[in-house]
């Protein structure tokens, strides 16, 4: 069974930028169309980026131009770099699979943008 570790949240101002990872164990990991998602309490959970397995990405209208997501298959590892943060792209940051998501989702983590 896949687990995932995300990771490289934090608080940044207006502008700024984040790299974030996600670590995934188990099998099969190569295969697997990846994704970044986001969540802010009271509100769904939010596709903002994808990756196929040859590392074509797709991303949400929100983030285009300033996130790009990227893969290392031989680390089993997902990013994101996201640029000129705003405000809106406060939330906690998930990967998983897309779009069939594994049930064993990590915990996130923390990105608040603020000034």
């Amino acid at each position: 069974q896949v687990q995932l570790v995300e990771s490289g949240g934090g608080l940044v101002q207006p502008g700024g930028s984040l790299r974030l990872s996600c670590a995934a164990s188990g099998s099969s990991f190569s295969i697997f169309r990846m994704a970044w998602f986001r969540q802010v309490p009271g509100k769904q959970r939010e596709l903002v980026a994808a990756i196929t397995s040859g590392g074509n990405p797709n991303y949400a209208d929100s983030v285009k131009g300033r996130f790009t997501i990227s893969r290392d298959n031989a680390k089993n590892t997902v990013y994101l770099q996201m640029n000129n943060l705003k405000p809106d792209d406060t939330a906690v940051y998930y990967c998983n699979k897309d779009p069939v998501p594994l049930p064993n989702w990590g915990q996130g983590t923390q990105v608040t943008v603020s000034s």
